[in-house]
């Protein structure tokens, strides 16, 4: 098998020898070198054509899509450095708030605390019956309003009888 491989060595670099010399021949020619230079000039033309069409028909070209796509990238790259920096300052405002906001939290809890406390004795004063002294029983009960008594109608006064003239 190694006469088989060197073999193939051999054909595949006397294949490359022979195809690199072609090649070259190729190029030297000036009919083909001219004709490889009309092709890819054609080929320049064809595609600012194409790019001319488009732009007419307003569709976006390879080159367009690609630019843009650029652009994105480099929106995004600028938009996560943005995110990072609003994260840690967000970081650093929670860092200096805690200590506060414990503190208002242990006072609101104090306020809520006596609130109920107030809210049970309110409740308690609701439920039980007033309560009142004597005095101020008695006079619930013995004085009697001044609205309620019927006023006494007035009598009618009597009609006089039409006075007598004297007969001369």
């Amino acid at each position: 098998m190694t006469e088989n491989e060197g073999l193939r060595d051999k054909l595949a670099r006397s294949s490359e020898d022979a195809l690199g010399k072609l090649a070259q021949d190729l190029l030297e020619n000036p009919f083909v070198n001219s004709a490889i230079s009309r092709a890819f000039e054609a080929r320049e033309r064809a595609v600012q054509a194409q790019e001319a069409a488009m732009g007419a028909l307003n569709i976006p070209s390879a080159a367009d899509i690609e630019r843009l796509t650029r652009r994105l990238r480099s929106v995004s790259q600028r938009l996560e450095g943005i995110e990072d920096g609003v994260d840690r300052l967000d970081q650093r405002l929670e860092a200096l708030n805690r200590p506060a906001l414990s503190g208002a939290e242990e006072r609101l809890t104090a306020i809520e605390h006596q609130l109920t406390q107030l809210n049970a004795e309110l409740g308690a004063l609701d439920a039980r019956p007033a309560q009142h002294s004597r005095e101020q029983e008695r006079l619930e009960v013995e004085e009697k309003p001044a609205a309620a008594k019927p006023k006494p109608k007035p009598k009618p006064r009597p009609k006089r009888a039409p006075a007598r003239k004297k007969a001369s």
